[in-house]
């Protein structure tokens, strides 16, 4: 047990609903810092009354990560401030993480108050809405206040790069996941009598929100294409979100209501990946997501679109299949090409859960950012900028 002076990490984020990828990252960070010497606790910015929360806070719980709740009424709600600075002084914060234009400005802010070191990770903009354009000129302007800014994927690194953050500032660290927690545990025969799917469909999976970026209409569209080919598929989206009733009203439109299945949010997500034949990654941006991981992880194959990050994870034709975004067409022929080639699944299988294991482990994170909050702290050497990876050039993209 560390002892109860070592260093606190306060990680802050904004929440609406159940959250995002980064959710999972954030909660399962305190049970993989502690034994390396910091105490971490999780702060959350959210709307009152959100019901979402809650799905969070039971997250929160199975994880052993030590919450704190924000209520958080919009941009101007001053009480915000207050409440954060009183969680600074209580826990006695060293190490303030951000992950967010929002508590990037309030981090910068409250260290006026509060003597603390600045940490953020740059996640991407990957939900864009009419307020993206502020957002982005707020996180233009704080990035290169920041002591660190630890970059998700290549793209971000040579934004955050461009928006002025010095190189010695920048830390390219991917995603990770503990791989044990996402061990495959039954057929993909047994998951789908689980979810009542017929074993004699191929079954397509995608996980995420429900919002433009993700692109579920193109996948929509691909699957409806194999439909009309003859092929005898199955989609299940797992996730909610904004687009709900524009992708139902999508799959009337198609003729799929018996084919496409929008799951909504799901707390055993495991028991879907098991019963897919293939995941499917549609999105239009993304940075190096999590559920991708979850994915091979699991044993699943998959067809992801190239961007972003994207590529550092899937190696088309080695662990996956990597196609081009927004065409629904080679989306569907890489799922048709998948389905029709059993040594083909299995190798995928076999690659992706080998390529999580070996590069994207949780724990291998973790020590990766311990190791920077050590040299803010003058606890350990410098770490050096491309800590996760070598460099792959991926696009561009905006913070």
């Amino acid at each position: 047990m560390p002892h109860a002076t070592n260093p606190v990490v306060f990680d802050t984020r904004v929440v609406t609903g159940a959250g995002g990828g980064p959710e999972k990252t954030i909660l399962n960070s305190p049970r993989f810092l502690e034994p390396l010497g910091y105490r971490m606790v999780c702060g959350y910015l959210h709307p009152p009354g959100d019901p979402g929360y809650e799905v969070i806070r039971t997250k929160a719980e199975q994880a052993r990560a030590p919450l704190v709740s924000i209520p958080d009424r919009g941009f101007w709600d001053w009480r915000v401030v207050r409440e954060l600075l009183r969680a600074c002084r209580e826990h006695k914060v060293t190490i303030w993480h951000g992950h967010d234009y929002k508590t990037n400005a309030l981090g910068l802010l409250l260290t006026r108050f509060h003597q603390m070191r600045l940490v953020t990770t740059a996640h991407g903009w990957v939900q864009q809405t009419s307020r993206t354009p502020l957002y982005y000129r707020i996180d233009r302007w704080c990035l290169p206040r920041y002591e660190r800014v630890v970059c998700v994927s290549t793209d971000l690194y040579d934004a955050c790069a461009a928006a002025g953050v010095p190189e010695s500032r920048l830390v390219l660290l991917d995603n990770g996941i503990d791989a044990a927690e996402y061990t495959r545990r039954r057929t993909v025969a047994e998951a789908k009598a689980a979810l009542g799917v017929p074993p004699e469909s191929q079954l397509i999976g995608a996980v995420g929100r429900l919002s433009g970026e993700k692109a579920f209409d193109v996948l929509i569209r691909s699957v409806h294409a194999l439909v009309k080919s003859g092929r005898d598929v199955r989609l299940v989206i797992v996730g909610e979100g904004a687009e709900r009733a524009a992708l139902e009203r999508q799959i009337v439109d198609l003729d799929l209501g018996d084919r496409v299945t929008l799951a909504g949010w799901q707390a055993d997500v495991c028991g879907y990946f098991e019963a897919m034949d293939v995941f499917a990654l549609s999105s239009l941006r993304e940075g190096l997501p999590n559920v991708l991981l979850e994915a091979m992880a699991l044993e699943v194959p998959v067809v992801a679109t190239h961007v972003n990050g994207v590529p550092r994870l899937v190696q088309d034709d080695e662990n996956g299949l990597l196609v081009d975004a927004g065409d629904p067409a080679p989306l569907a022929a890489a799922l048709d090409r998948i389905l029709c080639d059993a040594a083909l699944q299995a190798r995928f299988r076999a690659a992706g859960r080998e390529t999580v294991e070996g590069r994207f482990s949780f724990a291998e994170r973790i020590r990766k950012l311990a190791a920077v909050y050590g040299e803010l702290l003058g606890r350990s050497p410098r770490l050096s900028a491309t800590v996760a990876c070598d460099p792959v050039a991926t696009g561009v993209s905006s913070v």
